[in-house]
């Protein structure tokens, strides 16, 4: 028998709203309000609220936490200032990718690991299983928190207007302690959308409360609630991946393009963490000749293209589509695929997309497909 799906604290206000619920990951979450286009637009041109209370949060603490985290993840947490955020991944002794991560430094000895809601549980045993040995204790805390995100460029504005913490010293990816309309609250600056925004970890008992008072606090700013569907929409235009689709544990970060996040030399334990030698032949492998990349494609026509789309130069299969979607900003169908490294540059062209028979042409370009003016 399958389990029933989880709720969040915001479950109640979901339905009110007349939202179009969905099972994701094992949590009844809301997909849409009304129109996904309209809630994408919002988010773009004004501001979006979000219940992201799915995710998975892990607390390390202790006075090895970052030493752990450094064996543990592929970056270098240790070094990481209390009151930061990065973004990170956490990898199998293959080099694969079990999840993508944003890991929070809240103090000396305290740090938050904020996992994929169909990762979660993974994450937390291979946490703990790594720290082994280490100074530091795993906590479980999905339950004692409840997130809510408020993106888009008229999100600090609308936050201002209900909390005094110092919002303009906030810098991107760092979180700070306050209160958000009488609700203590860590106040984080980071997102998925590729907008300026906000998340906002509170106590499932005030989520309520919070999600009423942001509301009202964003009427007049256009604010209005958004859902899954659109928050699909928003990261794939800002060519952000997505586990289960760009990340897997058949890539490595290299494949993924996100060779960055991995740090070899490491503040503590000598550099070593798992996975480290099957990543170093991955990194050596993408500079000598990456056998495929992670690219953008544009359509020409307008139909849309889905994951697992095979995309073909001349009738053969080049790659494949993990994520596709119609772009609400470009106005037309968009796709992030894994492609042969010899048609993975933006202008090649004869690249199509095989949708259900017909290969439809795009225009491979580079990712992102919007950024936003800072």
């Amino acid at each position: 028998m399958t389990e029933a799906p989880r709720h969040t604290a915001l479950d109640a206000v979901h339905r009110g709203l007349g939202a179009t619920m969905t099972d994701f990951a094992g949590w009844d979450m809301p997909l849409r309000y009304g129109s996904e286009r309209d809630e994408h637009l919002a988010v773009r041109t004004r501001a979006g609220l979000f219940d992201l209370s799915h995710m998975g949060e892990i607390t390390l603490t202790g006075p090895q936490a970052g030493q752990a985290l450094d064996y543990a993840l592929v970056g270098n947490l240790s070094a990481l200032a209390v009151g930061r955020a990065r973004y990170t991944m956490i990898c199998d002794a293959e080099g694969g990718i079990l999840d993508d991560l944003i890991v929070y430094r809240l103090a000396d000895e305290e740090y938050m690991v904020v996992a994929n809601a169909s990762n979660a549980q993974v994450v937390l045993d291979a946490l703990t299983e790594r720290a082994a040995g280490f100074g530091t204790a795993v906590r479980d805390d999905r339950d004692h928190y409840a997130l809510i995100a408020v993106q888009g460029p008229a999100s600090p504005g609308i936050l201002k207007s209900v909390t005094d913490a110092d919002l303009d010293g906030l810098k991107y990816y760092a979180g700070l302690p306050g209160t958000v309309a009488g609700v203590p609250a860590l106040i984080a600056r980071t997102g998925y959308t590729g907008e300026d925004g906000f998340e906002l970890f509170v106590a499932p008992a005030d989520a309520g409360k919070l999600w009423q008072a942001l509301t009202e606090a964003g009427a007049d700013a256009g604010l209005v609630p958004c859902g899954l569907s659109c928050r699909d929409t928003l990261r794939l235009e800002a060519g952000m991946p997505l586990y289960g689709h760009e990340l897997t544990t058949a890539t490595t970060p290299f494949d993924a393009g996100l060779g960055r996040v991995v740090k070899f030399d490491k503040s503590a334990g000598g550099g070593d963490f798992v996975g480290r030698e099957a990543l170093l032949a991955a990194a050596a492998r993408a500079e000598a000749a990456p056998p495929r990349k992670l690219v953008g494609l544009i359509a020409t026509g307008r139909r849309v293209p889905r994951a697992g789309y095979p995309v073909t130069v001349g009738g053969q299969v080049v790659g494949e589509v993990t994520s596709g979607a119609p772009s609400p900003t470009l106005g037309k169908p968009i796709a992030i695929a894994y492609v042969d490294a010899a048609h993975a540059a933006p202008g090649t062209d004869g690249v199509s997309v095989d949708i259900r028979g017909a290969h439809e042409p795009y225009e491979v370009v580079a990712l992102p497909f919007y950024k936003r003016e800072r």
